[in-house]
């Protein structure tokens, strides 16, 4: 008997040598290469159709953007390494230039409350000037207050040797200071008239009422008016002729009337005419 033969489809190897065979990877590394080429081709329509128009093709463009991108930040970062190491060099310079700076700022501060200090006085000094003119007194300057007002008194930079004699009276731009109570060759003592001590002949200017101003620590009252005097508030109460003032220098002016109904007498309290705790430039008018 004839056996019968086999037979096995055919495989790949079974191909003759030298057929083509073309496989799934293939086919996509054909499809690239030939989108590539379309896109290549593209490009190269899209700069032919600039060059024959004159203008700018968008290709072009896009690398020059990219090129100038790429310049910007290499520039940016040399520049920023630069002026770091530019800045840790000249530190030390830096640091003593700042010094001087402040040093400086601090001269020019002091220099400025200085000359602050001078213009002040300078003003004070002018403004007491009409007053030494018109009582020909003299001109001195507050040096000293009691510590913890214990005295209501003042030090001023005059005394026997300027031709400060006591009893003397000391006035400032807007009125009554008070009386020279002791005198020493350099200097001299001023009792206020907020003192318990000071006693001025006063009058109410509106209506001449006479009284007396007595001290009372932080103000001054007119005691001993009539009691038919028409008084109000705001009236101003000026020296009467004394022994240490002329007439006619503004005290202060009323704040408030006390009537007593079992005596012929009323009081006037008074806001002195001098802010007393801020004086700086008065005058001592002889007598």
């Amino acid at each position: 008997m004839r056996s019968r033969a086999r037979t096995r489809p055919a495989s790949h190897n079974d191909a003759a040598p030298g057929a083509a065979i073309f496989t799934y990877r293939d086919e996509r590394r054909l499809f690239a290469l030939i989108g590539i080429i379309i896109v290549a081709a593209l490009l190269a329509l899209v700069q032919i159709n600039a060059q024959r128009s004159g203008t700018t093709s968008p290709v072009a463009t896009v690398g020059m953007s990219v090129v100038a991108f790429a310049q910007a930040a290499t520039s940016a970062v040399t520049g920023g390494v630069s002026g770091a190491a530019t800045a840790v060099i000249s530190l030390p310079q830096l640091s003593k230039e700042n010094a001087a700076l402040r040093a400086q700022n601090r001269a020019l501060t002091e220099e400025n409350a200085r000359l602050h200090e001078l213009a002040s006085a300078y003003a004070s000094e002018v403004s007491v000037q009409p007053i030494v003119d018109l009582y020909h007194g003299i001109a001195a300057r507050v040096i000293g207050f009691p510590p913890e007002n214990e005295e209501r008194t003042i030090t001023i930079d005059r005394g026997s040797n300027a031709g400060v004699h006591k009893d003397d009276g000391v006035v400032a731009t807007d009125g009554i200071v008070g009386r020279v109570a002791s005198v020493t060759p350099f200097s001299s003592t001023v009792v206020l008239i907020t003192d318990y001590t000071s006693r001025i002949p006063a009058v109410v200017r509106h209506g001449r009422w006479w009284g007396i101003a007595r001290g009372n620590v932080s103000s001054v009252r007119m005691e001993f008016i009539p009691q038919d005097a028409v008084l109000k508030a705001g009236d101003v109460v000026v020296t009467g002729a004394g022994r240490s003032f002329r007439a006619g220098i503004p005290i202060g002016t009323i704040a408030q009337i006390e009537r007593g109904d079992a005596t012929l007498y009323q009081t006037a309290v008074l806001k002195p005419a001098v802010a007393l705790g801020a004086l700086d430039r008065v005058v001592v008018v002889p007598k």
